[in-house]
C-alpha cells in the first residue's frame, strides 16, 4: 500500500479513538503496553516454532543456558556445567534460589524431563538424543548427561536461542505428552502470565515475578540478569497498522513491535517516536512445500517452484525498501560463516524451465492449497505473490485466507491438502536460527519427524549426524556447505531473502532495549 493512502488511513483514524480496549489508566506508570507482531493463541513454547508463542516463552519461563551477544553460551538457570576428559558426561549444577511461580523450588528432575519433551519436538535436540546414552537427575540441584559419543553443540542445544527454545517447566508440565498442548503456565521466569485476564484477539496480560532472582551479571542480548522493570506488560492484539500507529503517536501504547515499512515515514517524523531493531542480524523469508503428498512428494513439482521464483518480487511487496532488504539464495543465510550462494535460480526466474519441470512432474492440476496469513504483518504479503508466480507456470492455486494462530494449527495437520492439510505456507526465521544444519529446523530431513513439510532425505540425515558430531570449525564448515548443496538440489525449502524489521517506540517514555533474536522485554523501564 502506499504511504499516502497509509497517510489516509491515518489521518482518519486520529478522530475516531481505540475504545475501552485500551483504555486502562490503572498504574499506566508502571504498565508497559505494546502491540505485539501477532495474536497470541497457542500457548506452549515446545508445541509451535511460532514466534508470537516463543516470545510468551521468553516471558514466564527460563532457560539453563543462554547466548550472550558476542555469541557465547553462557550459564542461566544452571551455575556451572562440567564436562569429563572424555567428553562424554556432562554434569549441570543449578544455580541456588530459583523457584517456580507457585513457590516451589527448581530440582533438577524439572530439567531433565523439560529437556526431553522439547528434544521429541526439536530438531537440534532430536539430533543430541541420538548421542544420549542417560540422563538423570544426581540430586535436587544436578543432573548428568552421559553420552554414548562425543557431540560438540551439548550447550549449544541447551543454549539454542530461537525456536524452539528449551525453556524449563516443572516435571508435572514437562510429562506432557509432546504432541499435545500443555494446560499448566507455571514458569519461573522474570513474568507470570494472567491467564484470567487473557482475552485472545483482545489482550495478554503479564505480571512482575516478584521472587525471581536475576543473574548478578549486566544483561548481554539472552542472557545475564533479567530484571523486570516494569510491574505488568500488556500485549494488545490491534492488527490494523495504521490504527496501532495512531494509538502509538497519541500515547496510547508504548510499543509497537513490528512495523510495516510504508509507516516508518510517519513514525519518524514524530520527536517522541524511535525506531528499534530487536534483531540486527535480520530474519530469512521461507517458502516451504508438504513433501507428504502431491505434487510436492515430486522433486520435479518442487524444482519447478525453485524456477519460477524472483525473490525480488516477494521482498518489494512484503517489506517495500530495498535499503532493508537483501535477494539472497544462500539456504544457510547471507552474510554467515556458511554462506553458499547459487548463481541466478531464485533471482532470475526461467519460466520455461519451471513449466517443462513442471510437465514432466506428471502434475494433474489439482489446486494446490496455499495458506495466507493476513494478520502477520512479517509476512502477510507474500502468498498473493508465491500464487502468482507458481499460476504464471502452470500450476493452479487455492489461496486460503486465515489469521496466522490458524496457519500454525493447520500446518501441523499431515492429512491430504483437500482434508485439511495444505501444499504450502510462508514463514520467516530470524538469521540466527538459520545459519547452521543445527540450529536451522527446515534442514530437518527426518521424515514425519521433521519439521512442517516433512521431506524425507536420509542423505541429508546423515550430513546433518556429521555436522554435530564435528568439532573442528573447518570441517564444520565444509559439511554445512554440503547441506547447503542438499537444500538447494533436492528443493527442501525456498528462501525468498532476508530483511531486518524495526520496533517503533516512545522514546520519550522507554529505556533500556535489549538487541536479541527475539523480542525480549526485561530490563525495559519507564520514564
Amino acid at each position: 500500500m502506499h504511504v499516502s493512502r497509509r497517510l489516509g488511513q491515518l489521518a482518519a483514524g486520529l478522530g475516531l479513538g481505540l475504545g475501552l480496549a485500551l483504555a486502562t489508566p490503572a498504574t499506566a506508570e508502571t504498565t508497559l503496553k505494546l502491540v505485539a507482531h501477532s495474536d497470541l493463541k497457542v500457548l506452549d513454547p515446545i508445541w509451535t516454532t511460532a514466534y508470537i508463542t516463543r516470545n510468551h516463552g521468553y516471558m514466564i519461563y527460563d532457560v539453563l543456558f543462554a547466548r550472550d551477544a558476542n555469541g557465547e553460551i553462557k550459564p542461566q538457570m544452571a551455575e556451572k556445567a562440567d564436562v569429563s576428559a572424555d567428553k562424554l558426561t556432562w554434569t549441570i549444577t543449578l544455580r541456588d534460589g530459583l523457584e517456580w511461580h507457585d513457590g516451589t523450588p527448581v530440582t533438577a528432575d524439572d530439567c531433565v524431563a523439560s529437556i526431553k519433551r522439547w528434544a521429541v519436538r526439536d530438531s537440534l535436540g532430536q539430533q543430541m538424543m541420538t548421542f544420549v546414552g542417560e540422563m538423570k537427575a544426581v540430586d535436587a540441584k544436578t543432573f548428568r548427561i552421559v553420552l554414548k559419543e562425543p557431540f560438540g553443540l551439548v550447550l549449544q542445544a541447551l543454549g539454542k536461542p530461537s525456536s524452539n527454545v528449551p525453556f524449563m517447566m516443572p516435571k508435572r508440565v514437562a510429562e506432557t505428552d509432546p504432541g499435545k498442548q500443555i494446560a499448566d503456565y507455571t514458569g519461573s521466569g522474570p513474568f507470570i502470565f494472567k491467564k484470567d485476564e487473557w482475552k485472545p484477539g483482545e489482550k495478554v496480560v503479564y505480571v512482575k515475578n516478584p521472587k525471581y532472582k536475576p543473574r548478578a551479571e549486566p544483561p548481554s542480548m539472552l542472557a545475564g540478569g533479567k530484571v523486570a522493570k516494569v510491574d505488568r506488560v500488556e500485549w494488545l492484539a490491534i492488527s490494523d497498522p495504521s490504527t496501532a500507529v495512531n494509538a502509538l503517536l497519541t500515547g496510547e501504547i508504548d510499543l509497537i513491535e513490528s512495523t510495516v515499512p510504508d509507516l516508518r515515514p510517519v513514525l519518524q517524523s514524530d520527536k517522541n517516536v524511535a525506531l528499534f531493531t530487536f534483531n540486527k542480524p535480520g530474519s530469512q523469508v521461507i517458502m516451504r512445500m508438504n513433501h507428504l503428498h502431491p505434487p510436492f512428494d515430486n522433486l520435479k513439482a518442487r524444482q519447478a517452484v525453485q524456477y519460477a521464483i524472483a525473490q525480488e518480487d516477494f521482498l518489494r511487496a512484503q517489506v517495500g525498501n530495498p535499503e532493508i532488504y537483501e535477494v539472497c539464495n544462500a539456504p544457510l543465510v547471507c552474510g554467515s560463516r556458511n554462506e553458499r550462494k547459487y548463481g541466478d535460480l531464485l533471482i532470475k526466474p526461467d519460466l520455461e524451465k519451471a513449466r517443462a519441470l513442471l510437465k514432466e512432474s506428471g502434475y494433474d492440476g489439482k489446486p494446490i492449497v496455499m495458506l495466507h496469513q493476513t494478520d502477520l504483518q512479517s509476512s502477510n504479503q507474500l502468498p498473493p505473490v508465491g500464487k502468482q508466480a507458481l499460476e504464471r507456470v502452470g500450476f493452479k492455486v487455492d489461496l486460503q485466507a486465515m489469521d496466522w494462530q490458524s496457519v500454525v494449527a493447520r500446518r501441523s495437520r499431515k492429512e491430504a491438502p483437500d482434508k485439511g492439510g495444505w501444499n504450502i505456507f510462508f514463514t520467516t526465521t530470524v538469521a540466527i536460527d538459520a545459519d547452521n544444519p543445527a540450529s536451522n529446523a527446515f534442514t530437518n530431513a527426518g521424515c514425519e519427524k521433521g519439521w512442517f513439510g516433512w521431506p524425507c532425505d536420509a542423505e541429508m540425515e546423515k550430513l546433518r549426524a556429521a555436522y554435530a558430531r564435528e568439532t573442528d570449525p573447518a570441517k564444520q564448515k565444509e559439511i554445512a556447505l554440503a547441506v547447503s548443496d542438499r537444500v538447494i538440489g533436492q528443493a527442501h525449502y525456498i528462501t525468498l531473502g532476508q530483511y531486518r524489521s524495526y520496533s517503533a517506540y516512545r522514546k520519550d517514555r522507554l529505556d533500556g532495549w535489549i538487541e536479541a533474536p527475539a523480542a525480549v522485554f526485561w530490563n525495559i523501564s519507564k520514564k
